[in-house]
């Protein structure tokens, strides 16, 4: 490189990570807030849990602000050196615009590969780890869920309420059983009782003290016309309060999405591999073939779109030619949510697999670099 291509590399580059620094903030803080931030305040994680659990979700979120990062960095640096007259005076100097987008491409291409690495590796590892930690972290005290004074909804099937909390010991102790409809069954009232955690069951079995219980219609329990069942006083049916929502049995089993490209590949194999005896076997089958391919086209999808949003990029800030960080940006904003819908709406797709929506997923890339070389051709004359 020659000191006009380092220049440009530098300044694209430098202006990429803070733009990539940036959108992964603004993904990761959600989840941050959502998942994290109500545990930690609680005192169900630790300060150093919640850390590395943040630094987890980083992974996830670039893989989603690299495209968006490189858009933007390439537009803003572009668009103030066409701002000030640089690229006027290079193409007066017999330069073309190819040569000066011959850095850009450069760094947009490391970038594609760099986001092959995290899309394929890097992401799928720390989806894994991020929810292993979490429920690892959670299991550790299961009881720290319980929060005095608060009604607990992220039960699965059962809502708790708690007066008091002295260590293991509860007091005022309210349960409600629910069905698959949200609707009360069963009410269960202690003057006291703790709260033991079944690790064989993954749940929480109360043992309650002067518990009065009160059982509603199963068929119809919000019928008031019908008198609940007589209650009975310190018998109660053991409870078992399932943590599967909270600690994941179902979250630390692995998604598709979550595997590196390597178990991908060997997904596919075993899929293909599998014997089938029924027409029905066998569509399921071909369903779920194509549906591990959508993931694997979907991630190399999103790692080429890092090198097309630079294509795009020069000819934009180029022809763009503005300073203001906001029009770059909300340009960039635009752009980057017409790829992703385009590429939503093809994933809605994968329900119907003679569609061959992993086939299907390229097309916004393949749009996208086609304007890219259009941009390109009406900007050289």
């Amino acid at each position: 490189m020659n000191l006009l291509d380092r220049h440009i590399f530098t300044s694209v580059l430098l202006t990429c990570a803070a733009a990539v620094g940036l959108f992964s903030f603004v993904v990761a803080l959600p989840n941050v807030v959502k998942d994290l931030l109500g545990p930690l305040l609680a005192g169900q994680l630790t300060p150093d849990t919640f850390l590395r659990l943040v630094v987890l979700i980083f992974p996830f979120a670039i893989s989603f602000a690299l495209p968006m990062g490189m858009l933007t960095g390439v537009l803003l640096t572009l668009g103030r050196l066409s701002a000030d007259s640089e690229i006027t005076a290079m193409r007066a100097s017999g330069i073309s615009v190819a040569r000066v987008a011959r850095p850009v491409l450069v760094l947009g291409a490391l970038s594609a590969a760099v986001a092959l690495c995290i899309n394929f590796e890097s992401m799928p590892w720390a989806r894994v780890q991020y929810h292993r930690e979490l429920a690892a972290a959670a299991r550790t005290n299961p009881l720290s869920f319980i929060v005095p004074k608060t009604f607990i909804r992220d039960f699965k099937g059962t809502v708790i309420y708690v007066g008091e909390k002295e260590g293991p010991v509860l007091r005022d102790i309210w349960l409600w059983e629910l069905d698959d409809q949200r609707r009360v069954k069963r009410l269960v009232r202690a003057e006291s009782g703790r709260l033991d955690y079944d690790e064989a069951t993954n749940s929480l079995i109360p043992t309650l003290v002067r518990a009065k219980t009160e059982e509603r219609d199963p068929r119809n329990p919000e019928d008031f016309s019908k008198s609940p069942k007589a209650p009975s006083v310190g018998k109660v049916e053991e409870v078992r309060i399932s943590l599967d929502r909270l600690l994941g049995q179902d979250l630390v089993r692995e998604k598709r999405e979550w595997l590196t490209y390597a178990q991908l590949r060997a997904e596919q194999s075993r899929l293909a591999a599998a014997p089938h005896s029924t027409p029905e076997q066998a569509r399921a089958q071909t369903d779920e073939l194509i549906k591990t391919g959508l993931i694997v086209q979907e991630k190399f999808n999103l790692s080429l779109a890092v090198f097309s949003f630079a294509l795009i990029g020069v000819p934009l800030g180029i022809k763009v030619s503005r300073r203001e960080t906001s029009a770059n940006l909300g340009l960039a904003l635009v752009l980057v949510l017409c790829f992703y819908l385009l590429t939503l709406l093809v994933k809605w797709l994968d329900r119907h697999p003679e569609y061959r929506p992993d086939l299907l997923i390229w097309l916004p890339n393949l749009l996208f670099l086609g304007f890219g070389v259009w941009l390109f051709r009406r900007i050289e004359k």
